[in-house]
This record gives structure tokens, sequence and C-alpha cells, in this order.
């Protein structure tokens, strides 16, 4: 068919032609913002999930209803390497400029400025990555200790109040918050929950993979009272259905009932696979009805493109011994897998391979599902690894 008429999005943070099974998670997302909008007590959302399930979809969406509700919204994306708090300053500075030029004086925001200042001469000291830009002089004693945590509270603190003294609320929304470091993700936490005491109209809605709510907990022991922790995960076989029936029914075309089933078992209902399948089963029919023989030529596709680009790309990040511990790994099947088993597996002893499981943990490969146990963070990665290292 025409690949230009093609409804399917295979990409990293691409929205599907049809979200579907995510009306729960939005709902809960609105009336979050709803509440903080009228500083009405609400727990902060982190969505937690694998690879490829559309975290980072839905963020997307929730910048856009914050937006429409009038909030003043911030969209960032964690890298491993770069430190939170210079991550923060330029977006907040954007902010702050937008409320200063709403009418009136307001005292709050240039008192905000003048703290964000503080804060990003505090982090310019301490990680010498920091440029504001701002003619204004700093908050001397506020937000310039170079404790992160202190010093987010007081700035999270005063952007709330700007943002108060104009009418409008902040939702500050944070993608791959499992790369923060526990210091961060701290400061983080207590920073929200001195918002959340005095009543604040600022919410963090932020995503990263399953190892979160670990690391939360360790972070702070309150966590769980500040932050509701919504799981996405595969689709149901009918969100599965949905979310392939409904772009082909707009452009007057459909799949056999057997081709459907053979898509779904194959994805296993992961939202970026159901979208890799449809957009090379589109491709490669010769009419608008999508066998099942069209889908078996689709796998081939699908899977090449994935090999080559999805999987690959985390494959490459890794040294040749984190990559035979994914390949023992991958042996076992798709898990979770015990420590021990993986470790007997590559014929080492548990304590020898503890530091590659804690390294892949880290880039975000693995992570621990309960104590002990280990999983791949990227669905489908056991059958790449035994593809790509054959014969290990």
């Amino acid at each position: 068919m025409d690949p230009v008429r093609n409804p399917f999005v295979p990409g990293a943070g691409s929205p599907p032609p049809a979200l579907a099974g995510r009306a729960d998670i939005l709902e809960q997302a609105r009336i979050t913002l709803a509440r903080v909008a009228q500083s009405r007590s609400a727990k902060s959302l982190m969505l937690v999930g694998l690879r490829g399930v559309g975290k980072t979809v839905l963020l997307n969406r929730v910048h856009e209803m914050a937006e429409a509700e009038g909030y003043q919204a911030l969209m960032i994306e964690t890298p491993e390497t770069k430190r939170l708090a210079s991550l923060l300053v330029p977006p907040l500075r954007s902010l702050l400029f937008r409320l200063d030029r709403l009418e009136n004086i307001s005292e709050q925001v240039k008192r905000a400025m003048r703290v964000l200042k503080s804060f990003a001469g505090a982090v310019s000291l301490k990680y010498g990555e920091v440029e504001i830009g701002l003619d204004i002089d700093p908050e001397r004693g506020t937000a310039d200790s170079g404790d992160i945590e202190s010093d987010l509270a007081e700035l999270f603190v005063a952007v709330a109040e700007a943002a108060k003294s104009r009418g409008t609320a902040v939702a500050i929304i944070i993608d791959e918050l499992q790369y923060l470091t526990e210091d961060e993700l701290s400061a983080i936490i207590m920073a929200l929950h001195r918002v959340s005491q005095r009543q604040l109209p600022l919410v963090l809605i932020g995503a990263g993979l399953p190892q979160l709510v670990g690391l939360a907990g360790r972070s702070k022991s309150y966590a769980e009272r500040l932050f509701d922790y919504p799981v996405v995960g595969a689709l149901s076989r009918l969100d599965a259905i949905l979310a392939l029936a409904e772009p082909m029914r707009r452009e007057d075309a459909e799949f056999e009932a057997d081709a459907l089933e053979e898509i779904i078992r194959l994805t296993q209902g992961y939202p970026y696979f159901l979208q890799e399948w449809g957009y090379h089963a589109w491709n490669l029919s010769a009419d608008r009805l999508i066998t099942e023989e069209d889908i078996h030529r689709a796998t081939r596709a699908a899977i090449a493109n994935l090999d080559q680009s999805f999987f690959r790309v985390r494959l490459d990040r890794l040294t040749p011994r984190e990559k035979a511990y994914l390949r023992a790994m991958a042996e076992l099947g798709p898990g979770p897998h015990r420590s021990g088993d993986i470790a007997e597996k590559m014929g080492s002893a548990v304590a020898s391979v503890a530091p590659l499981r804690g390294g892949l943990i880290k880039k975000g490969m693995i992570y621990s599902p309960t104590h002990g146990d280990t999983a791949f963070t990227v669905p489908l990665f056991d059958q790449f690894m035994r593809r790509t290292m054959p014969g290990v």
C-alpha cells in the first residue's frame, strides 16, 4: 500500500495514531493537575515501565494537558551524564521570564529570579557547567549552600510562589528519572515535600524504568506519601487490537483476524513493537486487507529494523563483559532470573559478577523486580541477544 498513507509511527516518543489502554493514567494526571492548580493536595506522579511502552508519549500528552489548563509546563529529559541542577536552570529561567512579562510587577517573580541566580551560582561553583545570563543580584543566603537537598527545596518554593502570584501553576515533567543519582532524587522528593506542605501550585510528573520505585524509596522513606507510581505496561489483547485496527479503519483498510492475533503474539502487546509490525505490514501488503502471510513477511522486516536500531543502540553502549552477562541471561529466557543462575551460566561466582549487574542496572539495561532477581528493561531483548550472539 501507499507508504505515504501509512498510519503507523514507530519512533521514540512518537505519538501513536490510537493511544489505546492509557485512559486511566491520563485521567489520574488530569485530576492531579486540576487539584494542584487549585492549591489542593495531590500526589505527584512517576510513571514506571519498560522501554517501548510509551512513557514518553504519555509525558508529552500530560505536557499538552498542563498547558491547556493554563500551567507553565517544563519538559526535561535526563541523560546519563548530566547533573539535575544544570538541567533545571535553563527551563526555569525561561519560565520566570514568561511570568515576568505578564501584567503588573510581581515581587515574588523578581525574588524567584534572584533565588535562581543564587542556585545557579552554587551549581557552577560545584560542577562548573551552568551559564544563566541573568542580570540581577542573587538572593544571598537562599539556595546557595551547594547542598542540593536544601537548595532545590528553596528554589522550588520560590518558583511556586512566583507562579501563584501570577495566578498560574508549574508542572515540571521529567523523563528518564532513573538516571538521577540518589542525592538528586532525594532532593526532588524533599523539594516537593516542602511545596506540598505549603500547598503551593507546583507538581512533578516524571517517568522512568521500574527501578525508579526502589530508588525513590531508598532516597526518602516518605516518598510513597508524595508520589503515585502508575505502571505503564504491555497492552491487553483488546487494547492492542484497538491500537492496530483503529488507524487502519481511518484509512479504509483492515487486518484479517489471524493477522491481528499473530502481531499480538509476536509483540506481546508492547506498544512500540505494535507500531513497528503495523508499519511494515502496511508497506508490504498488496491491498487493503492485510493477511497473516503479510505479517510473516513484515516480521522479517520488523526484526531486521529493530536489530539495527532499537536493540543495537543499547547493545553498542556495553563492554564485552556486560554483553556476556546479558547473553547468559538471554540463554535462560525472558526472565526474571535469579542472580545465581546467571552467574552459574557464565561459569562465575555471584560476587564476581555483581559489579557487572550493578553497572547494567545503572545503564538502564536490567532491573531487579524482587530481591535477587534480574530482568531485562527492554522487551524481547533476550531474543535479540540470541540472534546477535549465537552459539554462546
